[in-house]
């Protein structure tokens, strides 16, 4: 009885340990490449053909998988590459397979093209990857131009990009602030080729890594690099009208040892614009209760920019490159202001018209070295970035008015002479150790050191044809400072399929500000000079829970701080109108904002899925209010200044969902919706601007293959209607047609396409207030016709591997052309 006993309990616990879980770990890489294949499929496969368990490859090619202990076959599988079988792998106990490579299948090379041509998700612990793709819409267009084809981004019509119906958005470029992006403007995005993005981050939950800057979140720009040894590179050319024409070109020469990389864009285009506006002031003040403003915008820009760099390989694990940027900016804009004033009658009493010749000269020139050193493969590095910026811009102004009606008659003309010089100094070190198989610990530290002078002079005709004479009250210089001292650190792990990434920022804000003049120093509206600090921590919490190989839920939290930049804090008024005229407030103080998200992704075979809710609540909140000054102009019309204030709170929530299909190799679909909701509470000189609304936009693409391989894309996009404390904006929408060909031997391509087919891309918007009532119609630029070519040298078709070189825990990613 004894002998039967002990023969059943070791029978028994052989049973238990063959049926124990055991870990088989190894990586998958693309052959002749060394590229990682992020989603390649493992599965293993026992004696009787039955698949018992499988996963997928991350970002670096690496799986991990807990499987029972036993002998299996494992295969390995990526779409477009041929499978590959390992028979009779004995595995009981944790074990690290061979890497594996797998190559490209030729039967399937249709399939890569397709792939390469359509936009594609990815999920990280804290941010959603968008592969651009081949996107049509984009050929011969600029970055900025793409960013609004992206899901959760959405570009108005004057440029302003936002993030969920959010302009405070931080842009970067590879990771860091950049002359590309500009600082604190995103003009020069108007100026870099869409074709140079490899693909975009959506960063609404950012970890402790990237700046707290940005309370909607951060978007942050990856240009594309090139790794194919040799010389290699491509020239794109593009015609359009109204008169658009650039000329961009790349060019790559890598060996095993170094890679010089440069790319250079000239452009030449003339953007016509209109605007119009209907004022009825309701005070006593004014002479002529209504008055209209009909105005034209006629620009020519000219530019140049280029990116000049090497990368030097000190050893297999360790690099450093240098790079300069240069880009330089010519333009002039006349805007014509035709102003009619009716009498209390609705009778014309005043016709005027205004003409503003703008000239503007830009000079941005950056320097940047990079460091890295990888002390192994798993990913432990050292990562140090030195930036320094110089920008210089030079405005001129001169605006002749005179009246047409009920007289002709000279009136005093102004100019305005306005020099701006900036300089940014960046300093970074990003440190990464990996602890065992799924752990990951991270610090860092940034410097952001900026100094901006502006010095604005405003000469004014007493009498009309009379001397220009100094206006002492609004001529000055505005010396602002702005410097940011950061520290961070992060950990992440993942146990099964759960995985998290808890981090802490501690930043030091020091804003400064001293404005020289004879009278405006003792301006009561403002406290021009000042000199304020702001130590804050920013903690951050960002989780995934991975429901299956495909379906995953997210979870973020973090806090964010908007500062006040730009022409929000300059106290220099606009002058293209003498009635209404915009203010900045250099007593803005920072804004902050708690954000949380929950995020769904999920994949099916030819469908991908993603939404999100988000809640955010913002103390300080930035709003843009129009006032009565109480002043006239001397034409005897009121001035109504804008001005932006601190508000109390501002709450936003929103759902938003996005679809990317492919039923087929000749369609592809994709679209997305977002639904937010905000309340704002506030009181600004004695009046309640608090307010409560929603908004929503959509956008919706779809691509055909049609014969001869002649490829259609058609995107549109709707803007709904939504209002602040004072606006009320009309839904707008905006239509794109796009046609391409891949000729000679697919090394070329010829782009046609329509941005803004309908013309209807117009923002109309009615103000009211207490002491005026105002409706307003703003196109920045018009319907454009746009015929493009692009050669390659060198270099294979593109095709999209998933992202490569950014991992669950890594977010910046190389420098500009590498």
């Amino acid at each position: 009885m004894k002998l039967l006993t002990s023969l059943l309990a070791l029978l028994f616990s052989a049973f238990l340990i063959a049926q124990t879980d055991v870990t088989a770990t190894g990586k998958v890489l693309e052959q002749g490449t060394n590229y990682p294949l992020e989603y390649a499929t493992v599965s293993f496969i026992d004696a009787t053909g039955k698949t018992v368990t499988g996963g997928i490859t991350d970002v670096d090619g690496n799986f991990s998988i807990d499987i029972p202990s036993g002998t299996y076959t494992v295969k390995y599988e990526f779409i477009s590459y041929k499978s590959i079988q390992k028979p009779n792998l004995q595995i009981q106990q944790a074990t690290t397979l061979p890497t594996v490579y797998l190559s490209l299948d030729s039967e399937s090379l249709d399939e890569v093209v397709v792939r390469a041509e359509t936009t594609e998700v990815q999920i990280r612990l804290d941010k959603k990857v968008y592969n651009i793709g081949k996107d049509l819409t984009t050929s011969g267009a600029t970055v900025s131009d793409a960013l609004g084809n992206v899901p959760s981004v959405t570009v108005d019509v004057d440029g302003a990009i936002s993030l969920r119906g959010n302009e405070n958005v931080r842009i970067l470029i590879n990771g860091k602030p950049s002359a590309i992006a500009g600082f604190g403007s995103t003009d020069a995005l108007r100026q870099l080729p869409a074709d140079a993005i490899e693909r975009v981050e959506v960063i609404t939950s950012p970890s402790a890594r990237y700046d707290a800057e940005g309370t909607a979140g951060i978007l942050n720009i990856i240009l594309r690099k090139e790794k194919t040894l040799g010389l290699n590179g491509s020239v794109q050319a593009n015609l359009g009208v109204p008169l658009s024409s650039g000329l961009t070109g790349n060019i790559n020469l890598r060996t095993d040892k170094f890679n010089i990389f440069n790319t250079t864009g000239v452009r030449y285009n003339k953007s016509p614009g209109n605007a119009y506006f209907e004022t009825r002031y309701l005070t006593a003040n004014a002479s002529n209760p209504l008055v209209t403003e009909d105005r034209e915008y006629d620009r020519l820009n000219r530019g140049f920019n280029t990116n000049l760099g090497i990368e030097y390989y000190l050893t297999d694990k360790s690099s450093i490159t240098a790079s300069g940027f240069l880009r330089l900016g010519d333009d002039e804009d006349v805007t014509t202001n035709l102003t009619k004033e009716f009498d209390a009658a609705n009778v014309l009493a005043i016709e005027r018209s205004r003409i503003e010749t703008e000239t503007e000269e830009d000079t941005s020139l950056q320097f940047s070295l990079n460091y890295v050193n990888n002390f192994d493969t798993n990913g432990h590095k050292l990562t140090i970035d030195l930036q320094a910026e110089d920008d210089a811009e030079t405005e001129t102004s001169f605006i002749d008015e005179f009246n047409t009606f009920p007289t002709n008659e000279l009136l005093p003309a102004e100019f305005i002479t306005q020099i701006e010089d900036q300089n940014e100094y960046l300093v970074q070190a990003d440190y990464v150790r990996p602890i065992g198989e799924n752990a990951q610990f991270e610090a860092g530290y940034r410097g952001n050191f900026e100094k901006t002078v502006t010095d604005y002079l405003l000469t004014e005709q007493l009498t009309p044809g009379g001397a220009f004479v100094r206006n002492d009250s609004l001529s000055n210089v505005f010396t602002y400072e702005e410097n940011v001292n950061a520290l961070y650190t992060q950990y992440g792990n993942k146990f099964g399929k759960f995985s998290f990434l808890l981090g802490l920022r501690l930043e030091d804000t020091q804003l400064k500000g001293e404005v020289t003049g004879e009278d405006i120093t003792s301006n009561d509206d403002f406290n021009v000079n000042f000199d304020n600090s702001y130590t804050g921590l920013f903690p951050t919490v960002n989780v995934v829970y991975e429901l299956g190989e495909r379906e995953n839920v997210t979870l973020g939290y973090n806090r964010r701080i908007n500062r006040p930049r730009g022409f929000f804090i300059n106290p220099f008024p606009s002058r293209s109108s003498e009635a209404n005229v915009f203010q900045g407030n250099p007593s803005l103080r920072p804004a902050f904002a708690n954000a949380f998200d929950l995020g769904y992704l999920k994949r099916w075979s030819k469908l991908t899925l993603t939404t999100s809710v988000y809640y955010q609540r913002e103390t300080d909140a930035f709003e843009r209010v129009s006032e009565d000054t109480g002043e006239v102009t001397p034409n005897g019309v009121p001035i109504i200044r804008t001005i932006p204030f601190n508000l109390a709170t501002n709450e936003r929530y929103g759902f938003e969902a996005g679809v990317l299909y492919n039923p087929a190799k000749w369609l592809r679909l994709n679209g997305s919706f977002n639904f937010f909701g905000f309340k704002t509470v506030g009181i600004f000189n004695d009046v309640d601007y608090g307010t409560e609304n929603t908004s929503w936009f959509a956008r919706g693409s779809s691509k055909v293959t049609l014969p001869y391989k002649i490829d259609w894309q058609t995107t549109a996009f709707y803007r709904g209607p939504r209002i602040n404390a004072q606006a009320e904006t009309e839904g707008m929408l905006s239509v794109n047609l796009a046609f391409s060909k891949d000729i000679m031997s697919d090394n070329a391509t010829i782009g046609f396409n329509v941005s803004d087919l309908l013309n209807s891309r117009k923002r109309n918007t009615t103000t009211i207030t207490p002491s005026f009532e105002s409706e307003s119609e703003f196109q920045w630029r018009e319907r454009q016709f746009n015929l493009s070519f692009t050669y390659r040298f060198n270099q294979k078709k593109e095709r999209q591997r998933g992202g490569r070189g950014d991992g669950d825990f890594d977010g910046d990613d190389g420098d500009f052309g590498d």
